[in-house]
C-alpha cells in the first residue's frame, strides 16, 4: 500500500492503538492496555513501531529484546500486533514486521519468536508467510483462579 509511513511508537499513539485493538477484539481496551502501550513507547529495549496513513495510525507492532531465557540466547519477541480492520490485507502487518526484522538483524539478533493461539488460523497463516515456524519451546500456563 502506498503512502504508508513506518515509524517508532510514541506515547501519544496509545489512544489510536487502543482504538485499533478494540476494533479487532470487538470490545473496549481498558486503561491498563493504554498504560502498557505508553510504557513500551518509553522503553529502550522495546522495538515498537506503528504504520501511519495520512497521519492516522493504521497498524502497530509491539516487540522487545529478551536477554535471558530458559536455554535461549539473546532474542527478539513479538508481543502483539494489530492492523485496523479497514486496512487489513494491504501488507501493513508485513511492512511492520520487515522493518522490525531489519532493525533486529542490524542489532545482531538472529532469532525472533512469538506466541499465537493454536486456533488463530489467520495469525498463524500471517506468521507463516513471514517465515515463522514452530520453535523448540512449549507454552506453559498455570491458572491462579
Amino acid at each position: 500500500m502506498k503512502n504508508i509511513k513506518i515509524r517508532k511508537l510514541e506515547t501519544t499513539d496509545a489512544e489510536q492503538i487502543a482504538n485499533i485493538y478494540s476494533a479487532i477484539i470487538r470490545k473496549p481496551a481498558n486503561a491498563d492496555f493504554k498504560k502498557l502501550i505508553r510504557l513500551h513507547a518509553q522503553s529502550e529495549q522495546d522495538m515498537c513501531y506503528v504504520a501511519e496513513h495520512d497521519g492516522r495510525i493504521v497498524g502497530f507492532m509491539i516487540s522487545y529484546i529478551l536477554t535471558l531465557g530458559f536455554g535461549i540466547e539473546k532474542s527478539a519477541w513479538i508481543a502483539t500486533l494489530g492492523v485496523d480492520p479497514e486496512y487489513m490485507g494491504r501488507g501493513i502487518g508485513e511492512s511492520l514486521a520487515k522493518e522490525i526484522f531489519k532493525i533486529y538483524k542490524e542489532a545482531g539478533i538472529t532469532s525472533v519468536y512469538t506466541s499465537v493461539r493454536w486456533d488463530s488460523t489467520d495469525l498463524l497463516s500471517f506468521f507463516k508467510t513471514l517465515g515463522f515456524d514452530r520453535s523448540n519451546f512449549i507454552n506453559l500456563r498455570k491458572s491462579l483462579a
